[in-house]
Order: C-alpha cells, then sequence, then structure tokens
C-alpha cells in the first residue's frame, strides 16, 4: 500500500466515525504520550566495553495530541492523533536514532471506568540515522500502515492503559515487524 492510499485509509475511517457523532457529541484537545516496546531488531551497537544495545522496530517514546470526540451517550468515543516517536542509542562517538511521525485513528467503546478500542495507524517519515562512527547509517524507511488496539482505565479525564502494535516496515526491499505492545497515556482537556 503506498502513502496516498494508506492516507486515503485512514481519512476514510474518519469519515465514517463522524455520521456516528450526534451534534450533541463532546469534542475535546488530548495530549497523549507513552513508550512502545517489540519488534525486529533493526540495529545493534556494541560498545567498547562489550555492552550491546539494540532499537526495535517498535520501540520508542511518544508524545502528541489531537482530538477526542464522545457522542452524547458518552459509550463510543473515536480519537485521532498525530505523535512524534523516537527511540535512540547514544554513544561517546556516535548517536543511532529511529525517528516517524504515526498518525494514530481509533474508535473505542467506553464504560464508566474503562474503554476498549481499535483502528489505524499510518506511520509518516520512519527513518534510521546515524551521526559520529555511525554516520554511514541513514535510511528513509516507506511509510507504513498498521493496526492498534488499546484497552485504558479512566480516571476523570485521564487514561492510563496498554496498547498492541500491528505494523511492518520495509525499506531497501527488506521487512521489519514493528509488532509490539507499550503502555500509554493521555489527557483529555
Amino acid at each position: 500500500m503506498n502513502a496516498r492510499s494508506a492516507m486515503k485509509l485512514v481519512l476514510a475511517l474518519i469519515a465514517c466515525c463522524a455520521p456516528a457523532v450526534s451534534l450533541a457529541a463532546d469534542v475535546r484537545p488530548v495530549f497523549v504520550a507513552g513508550y512502545d516496546t517489540g519488534g525486529d531488531k533493526l540495529v545493534t551497537v556494541t560498545f567498547t566495553n562489550g555492552d550491546t544495545q539494540s532499537i526495535r522496530a517498535n520501540e520508542g517514546l511518544y508524545a502528541g495530541g489531537g482530538m477526542s470526540v464522545l457522542n452524547d451517550d458518552k459509550n463510543i468515543e473515536f480519537l485521532a492523533t498525530v505523535n512524534i516517536k523516537y527511540a535512540a542509542v547514544h554513544a561517546d562517538n556516535g548517536d543511532i536514532t529511529w525517528t516517524r511521525v504515526p498518525i494514530d485513528a481509533l474508535l473505542f467503546y467506553r464504560a464508566q471506568s474503562f474503554r476498549l478500542g481499535g483502528g489505524l495507524t499510518f506511520q509518516l517519515s520512519p527513518k534510521l540515522k546515524g551521526s559520529g562512527q555511525a554516520s554511514n547509517i541513514n535510511v528513509n524507511v516507506d511509510n507504513a500502515v498498521g493496526l492498534l488496539v488499546q484497552a485504558d482505565y479512566l480516571l476523570g479525564k485521564v487514561n492510563i492503559g496498554l496498547r498492541g502494535t500491528f505494523v511492518d516496515f520495509k525499506a531497501n526491499g527488506a521487512t521489519a515487524s514493528g509488532n509490539g505492545v507499550g503502555v500509554t497515556f493521555g489527557i483529555t482537556f
């Protein structure tokens, strides 16, 4: 699936959710953050003392913002966010970073103190880049579309939860699985 088709798919998901929202819907800005792990190893660094450190395809801290649309019955919620996701290996003689911009669109069923849902993630501009001794690493990865599942415990306007990501990254004819799990945190304003 190319980037244009993937973006159309994400926009179609957003458009499909819009009719389900009545005029009494509650639309609010959100902040999200979390940490994901798992997936195939993209790079492994061996330090001079023999220790190693790897970056995996789903690994990284992320933070972002977007909007939450909660229907008037307060049992269906649509969440759309744009995030920055970052993982790195730092050494005295160079660094390696794995960055991307996930656009996530999730539809949740809500009860009083939890929500459970799923949706799509569109990973824009994935890049593995090195500096210093690792400056030979410079890989632009194809944009990718994947699936998300998420379960959150709700504490008023705050949510804490677990999520699963199912996505494959492709670059230069090679594919790396970005399947993994993570913890997530959010605030609805």
